[in-house]
């Protein structure tokens, strides 16, 4: 998995995306999902293990995941309710919100 992480003026934005899900386009109907490498890749990502992961998005206020790894790795941890991970074609997408 690809792990990013970078502070912003809201706090720290990790984004994290299965390696297969970078530069890809993914519709579900009227809703489109694109991986763009300017957002989850770059020279600032990371390969990362669940262990990792899992840390990364603990030290986010913000996070976009990417991919059925990825996501099911957040799920896994408990970090995000599987209720609420859109389907995308052959992916999955999830955000997190620490408030």
């Amino acid at each position: 998995m690809l792990l990013r992480e970078r502070e912003t003026a809201e706090g720290r934005l990790v984004s994290v995306c299965d390696p297969d899900c970078l530069g890809e386009t993914y519709e579900d109907g009227p809703v489109t999902l694109t991986v763009n490498e300017e957002f989850y890749g770059g020279e600032d990502a990371v390969e990362a293990t669940a262990e990792e992961v899992v840390a990364g998005l603990q030290r986010a206020q913000v996070a976009n995941i990417v991919g059925t790894e990825s996501v099911g790795v957040a799920v896994e941890a408990g970090l995000v309710d599987e209720e609420t991970v859109l389907e995308f074609e052959e992916t999955r997408h999830a955000q997190l919100l620490w408030l």
